[in-house]
């Protein structure tokens, strides 16, 4: 039973842990990369759908990006999801084939933006790994409580995943300190 809980909070800690990454990778650098639009959902048909499935993402130069869409019906919904999406700062540009974003310089001041933005995402990620830890001492009290383990495994048990929780927390903020580095980097 012990080892169960800690396995649960291990691959729920680490699920946490790659989506703090994959939310860092949506906030925009100096550079375009296809990746700042993998959350953009379109409304498709009543659908929303991820703008990925709807077209190919090239990035022909550092600052631009093409969007070319399967169905050229595609385009204008494409099109407004993309002026509607927070923190982009660009205007889409539709030709009737593609759709150009090219992405303007960040001024010091939306960097810091930026960098505030990923720390609040980095804490987010915190709070959940502290979330997973409480539920997994929770499951251990309740172990004891049943009488199904003794007090000394339930101790070891809440040490280890103290530790699990300290490793995920630190590699949250490894990762903030790359992305930090990244937006501040001119």
């Amino acid at each position: 039973m012990i080892n169960e809980i800690l396995a649960t909070a291990t691959e729920k800690m680490g699920k946490a842990v790659e989506a703090a990454k994959e939310d860092f990778s949506t906030v925009r650098t100096g550079r375009a990369n296809p990746q700042l639009f993998q959350k953009v959902m379109v409304d498709y048909y009543g659908t929303p759908t991820p703008l990925a499935q709807l077209g190919g993402l090239q990035n022909p130069e550092a600052r631009t990006i093409v969007i070319s869409p399967y169905d050229k019906g595609a385009l204008a919904a494409i099109e407004r999801a993309l002026r509607e999406m927070p923190n982009l700062d660009a205007n889409p540009q539709n030709d009737g084939n593609v759709i150009r974003v090219t992405l303007p310089d960040l001024t010091e001041e939306r960097r810091k933006e930026y960098v505030k933005l990923v720390k609040n995402k980095a804490e987010d990620a915190r709070v959940s790994v502290r979330n997973i830890r409480r539920k997994g001492n929770d499951d251990l009290a309740a172990l004891k409580k049943d009488g199904l383990a003794g007090d000394d495994d339930i101790a070891r048990a809440e040490k280890e995943l103290d530790n699990l929780t300290k490793q995920h927390v630190d590699l949250i903020d490894e990762a903030l300190k790359r992305k930090e580095a990244e937006l501040l980097e001119v």
